[in-house]
């Protein structure tokens, strides 16, 4: 999923500063899932957003609305509707979210109140860890189901390094060497000779060149 985390309380009323109709949206997608975006942390920013407002003697009129998605058109009539009648748009959902109102919703300002952290999984319950960096050539097949460009604190597509001691990074004694996780899962599941496999650099032009990236399924267009 894409986690995400509220940012402070200050650079959000520094977003509202001057407006007095706030339309505030949630979303069902991952940020729900994540505890950062839903309708439960909607309730609670425009409480904590009506509160400073009242510190400082000034009025605010918040709309709330969460749906379904925020990065999928078919979800925004109703958001886009109500933007109408507020002075802004407040988002909590992911960036690509926070862009797509931006993009539908005319000449209106639009502004996150999360940041976008990364693609990760739930190791244990309250925790997210990362664990995609959306490269676009992946390569889990070879390495036992775990990302040397995540879960490497160098992103080595052949490991481990020479700084590595005891199955801990050298970059921080915190983080366990990814590659020996890679070399642990591929001994356990009986699959080391594809260690022995070579890999190629990783084309960084699929995912980091700077352009914007498309997938087009023109069998569900």
């Amino acid at each position: 999923m894409i986690v995400g985390e509220r940012k402070p309380i200050e650079t959000i009323m520094s977003y509202l500063e001057g407006s007095e109709n706030i339309l505030l949206t949630g979303c069902h997608g991952c940020v729900t899932v994540c505890c950062t975006g839903g309708q439960k942390e909607v309730d609670i920013l425009a409480s904590m957003i009506e509160l400073a407002r009242m510190k400082k003697h000034k009025a605010v009129k918040i709309t709330k609305i969460t749906v379904e998605r925020q990065c999928d058109p078919e979800f925004l009539t109703e958001l886009i509707e109500k933007s109408k009648d507020n002075d802004l748009v407040m988002s909590m959902a992911c960036g690509a979210g926070v862009q797509l109102i931006a993009e539908k919703i005319g000449a209106k300002r639009v502004f996150p109140a999360i940041d976008t952290n990364f693609i990760g999984a739930v190791p244990e319950k309250g925790t997210w860890s990362e664990r995609c960096q959306t490269c676009g050539d992946c390569k889990l097949a070879l390495t036992g189901g775990i990302c040397p460009v995540t879960r490497c604190a160098k992103s080595l597509m052949n490991g481990p390094c020479g700084g590595s001691r005891n199955g801990i990074c050298e970059i921080n004694p915190d983080i366990q060497c990814g590659w020996q996780l890679i070399i642990d899962r591929l001994e356990a599941t009986g699959c080391m000779d594809q260690y022995e496999v070579i890999m190629e650099p990783v084309d960084w032009s699929k995912s980091r060149d700077g352009g914007l990236r498309k997938l087009v399924r023109e069998d569900i267009k």
